[in-house]
């Protein structure tokens, strides 16, 4: 008898060259959207925002056989809505009609849009997001888990991008990019060294969700830094660490005395963070001035205001 993952790798395929074929994940062969006329080291904004965002508004993905193995998504929507967050799941192969939707609710009653998918729903995000790009319509958040290999590269019109996936698997394995010339905030997280997670639970990983929930809550109040001032993050994370998720980098610079172990105390983060990110030893000394790259989690002002008292 055949495994589920070995079935669920040939249902995955078959949708996949389905996918590429066809109008529901290539917004190329779709054509243009008719228009309508109706702690962790956080990083405080220059200025306040002038005013308090809407409530974001989330479209979540499953994968192919979505309903059997995606049933993450479903669990995600669930605690969002549960904290008072407008988010509806979908299957990936209505990506298109959903993202139609989604540009003529935008038009409507305007609010930052946040993408999720898991497998095939995660090129399905990405691919949304192309799409509302084309309608010049920024997109505040996409978080792609274990995407399909085959999804796209990260469009300029989104704001914070992060990727959670599995370089060895072949249901998934999906190692995304961000097109040239891409500024926003960008974090891939590999976890194939975590032998305990698989293509079929990564979306059902209780503490991807908690940090998804508290930071798709804060986007009304978290304003982002100088465009262009963000530092792409690329991990593969330790067998024996969480999952933290960060959404950038930011550069510092050492000061005397500093070490990367001096540097991950104050900034309250791990140090395999650092000497991954900078390849540096963990107890060699910084010359004064060397720039060191220290991941962050973007924050409201209040708690960027904790954290910073903390490292005093």
């Amino acid at each position: 008898m055949r495994s589920p993952t070995l079935v669920a790798a040939v249902v995955i395929r078959a949708a996949l060259s389905v996918c590429i074929l066809s109008a529901v994940c290539n917004p190329a062969v779709a054509g243009p959207v008719a228009r309508t006329t109706n702690a962790v080291a956080a990083v405080a904004p220059d200025t306040p925002p002038a005013a308090t965002q809407p409530q974001a508004r989330v479209y979540l993905f499953r994968g192919a056989l979505g309903p059997i193995f995606s049933r993450g998504m479903d669990r995600l929507t669930n605690r969002l809505q549960e904290a008072g967050i407008r988010a509806d799941v979908y299957e990936f192969t209505i990506c298109r009609l959903i993202a139609d939707q989604a540009i003529r609710d935008f038009r409507d009653d305007p609010a930052p849009i946040v993408l999720i998918g898991h497998s095939m729903g995660g090129l399905c995000a990405l691919t949304f997001a192309g799409i509302l790009k084309s309608e010049n319509i920024q997109v505040s958040l996409v978080v792609t888990i274990d995407p399909a290999q085959a999804s796209p590269k990260v469009p300029l019109n989104v704001e914070r991008y992060i990727n959670i996936f599995l370089s060895d698997s072949i249901l998934g394995g999906g190692d995304v990019v961000a097109e040239q010339g891409y500024q926003g905030h960008y974090a891939s997280f590999d976890l194939k060294q975590h032998g305990e997670v698989t293509h079929i639970n990564i979306d059902k990983m209780d503490s991807i969700h908690e940090q998804l929930v508290t930071a798709i809550a804060q986007l009304a109040t978290t304003a982002l830094p100088a465009k262009g001032e963000a530092v792409p993050l690329r991990y593969v994370v330790p067998s024996d660490a969480p999952l933290e998720l960060w959404d950038s980098g930011t550069q510092q610079l050492a000061r005397s005395g500093d070490t990367l172990q001096r540097l991950a105390a104050l900034n309250h983060v791990p140090l395999w963070s650092l000497t991954q990110a900078n390849q540096y030893s963990d107890s060699a000394p910084l010359s004064v001035g060397q720039r060191v790259l220290v991941p962050r989690r973007l924050a409201p002002p209040v708690a960027t205001s904790a954290a910073s008292r903390r490292r005093r």
